[in-house]
């Protein structure tokens, strides 16, 4: 069964920008769920066999907070034995075990993971069944709409096997593997994928205002909303999302805000082991928008340490007062 969803935007995993301390403050600011960066099932073996040595469990390898529940994890990769090792790994510390079939990155669809795998219909039923009856724990689905254009539709045949393996709900970006994320999500694949499930669905693709989320819910009648690129540097996304969809209207932040916002990040992320590459990634997304912030970005990615950027960003708020 899957847990109970608090709202209907979630946070999408994104590789270098969904790290815990993003991840909770979506979560405060009302993300009904939360997921992990993608994680290579290789990459969870190698390293709870080292941390067992030491007497310790997967959570120092992925780290997370009890606040941030319900928390998914995201997985790739498709060795089978591998991927029914991960996936019992993972289970105690998850509520749910999402498996990755969108990802576009060359690096990743060249080990035969993430987007390629939608041409290869029989490996994808094997890897269901395998994650399935590994784990007691709801297993779901995020995919591409195909791998080229000729190829647009596959997510139909995907789908549909998911749904008989067992899989519990299916996040569709209607983008192909070959588009990346250029041009437009074409939200009239959420619409059918939609009206041929019988379990929850997801869109997710260009979703950056709270008006956006709600034009995809009323055009495709998707259960869920998945926000990634339009949650960067801006967490109160999700706050403003429910608020509009349960009244109409919904508070608007200042620049201000997003620097106060981003220091509330470098606070949680203490917590943390989060690099400092990261950590300036992160800062370059919340200064989007504000004034002088293509005068800011310059100096956050040649400062050297917390200490130069906590100032950096400091004289970025001054300059607001």
């Amino acid at each position: 069964m899957l847990p109970h969803f608090s709202s209907r935007a979630f946070l999408a995993p994104m590789a270098g920008v969904s790290d815990p301390a993003l991840r909770l403050q979506c979560k405060k600011m009302g993300a009904g769920l939360v997921v992990t960066e993608f994680t290579s099932i290789h990459s969870i073996i190698a390293k709870e066999h080292q941390l067992k040595e030491n007497k310790k469990t997967i959570q120092e390898f992925l780290e997370y907070s009890e606040k941030e529940r319900p928390l998914s994890v995201q997985l790739f990769g498709s060795d089978l034995l591998a991927l029914e090792k991960a996936a019992k790994i993972v289970e105690p510390f998850f509520d749910i075990i999402d498996y990755n079939m969108g990802c576009p990155a060359p690096h990743i669809t060249q080990q035969m993971a993430g987007g390629a795998l939608l041409q290869e219909i029989n490996l994808t039923q094997q890897i269901f069944s395998t994650l399935v009856n590994a784990v007691k724990k709801p297993v779901t689905l995020k995919i591409r709409s195909g791998v080229t254009d000729a190829s647009r539709y596959l997510f139909k045949d995907i789908a549909t096997i998911a749904e008989d393996e067992g899989i519990q709900m299916i996040t569709l970006h209607p983008r192909t593997v070959s588009q990346g994320y250029s041009g437009n999500a074409d939200w009239k694949m959420i619409k059918e994928l939609k009206e041929i499930s019988n379990i929850p669905i997801v869109g997710n693709g260009d979703i950056t205002t709270p008006e956006d989320a709600k034009n995809m819910i009323d055009q495709t009648g998707c259960d869920y909303v998945m926000i990634g690129r339009g949650a960067m540097g801006n967490p109160f996304l999700f706050e403003q999302i429910n608020d509009y969809l349960k009244t109409g209207t919904y508070k608007q932040y200042s620049l201000k805000d997003k620097i106060d916002s981003f220091f509330e990040y470098l606070s949680l992320s203490t917590q943390y082991k989060i690099k400092f590459s990261n950590i300036k990634g992160q800062a370059m997304r919340f200064t989007k928008g504000i004034k002088g912030g293509s005068k800011i970005r310059p100096k956050i990615s040649t400062s050297k340490n917390i200490t130069e950027l906590t100032k950096i960003m400091d004289d970025a708020y001054c300059s607001f007062s």
